[in-house]
């Protein structure tokens, strides 16, 4: 691969569905280059002009890759499995894959945009905390049960998958937000042990090129 024919993907470092395609790219060991959209300063780069041209829902991460660009985190990690499948991020057995799809859609759609930072924007500032505290609870109440019938090592057996990319960003959120994790042994259990792995670490947001210096591991 040229290198201007390099993936740029565009990413924040806090931002968990950036850490999930992140995650996917080690795991998949794609060289990529990396453009930061901070968030937070100048009021949000997300909202310029420029990048709402690449990705009109003025949110990260978009990859593009192959001629194309692609937003939403999910999208993104099934192109990558569709045109480099190895390693496997979907299982082949379909009811598996229901699994994996259905637990990162639990994670992806129904809890963490429920307190990611537009809406924590419109909840307001003393709001805030208890609002993705309980946001997260309730989501991990029901993912906790998911799990207890479908994990191995990892979210859906004994392989990571997709699943295990949305999990381990939003226990990250779960931590930042002081959510108390002891009711959930089995997404603990699996987080601590994708977090052991290479890929979840040189992924994880202490380690990019956009964190602060105070964040940095």
């Amino acid at each position: 691969m040229t290198e201007s024919s390099k993936p740029i993907l565009y990413s924040y470092f806090r931002s968990s569905c950036s850490w999930r395609v992140r995650i996917a790219l080690a795991l998949k060991n794609i060289d990529y280059e990396m453009i930061t959209i901070n968030l937070i300063k100048d009021g949000g780069q997300q909202f310029s002009k420029e990048f709402q041209a690449l990705n009109p829902m003025k949110q990260v991460p978009a990859l593009k890759i192959d001629g194309i660009t692609i937003s939403q985190s999910l999208a993104i990690i099934e192109y990558l499995e569709e045109t480099r499948p190895t390693p496997r991020l979907l299982p082949q057995d379909p009811k598996k894959r229901a699994h994996v799809r259905m637990i990162s859609d639990l994670i992806a759609s129904g809890i963490q945009p429920l307190q990611n930072l537009s809406v924590l924007n419109q909840v307001g500032q003393e709001n805030q905390l208890t609002w993705a505290q309980q946001v997260i609870a309730s989501g991990f109440n029901a993912l906790e049960q998911v799990l207890q019938s479908t994990a191995g090592k990892c979210c859906v057996g004994d392989e990571v998958s997709m699943a295990d990319l949305c999990l381990v960003p939003q226990v990250a959120n779960a931590d930042r937000y002081k959510v108390d994790l002891s009711p959930y042994p089995t997404i603990s259990r699996i987080n601590k042990s994708l977090l052991a792995l290479e890929a979840f670490q040189v992924s994880h947001p202490s380690r990019q090129p956009d964190t602060p210096p105070e964040l940095r591991a």
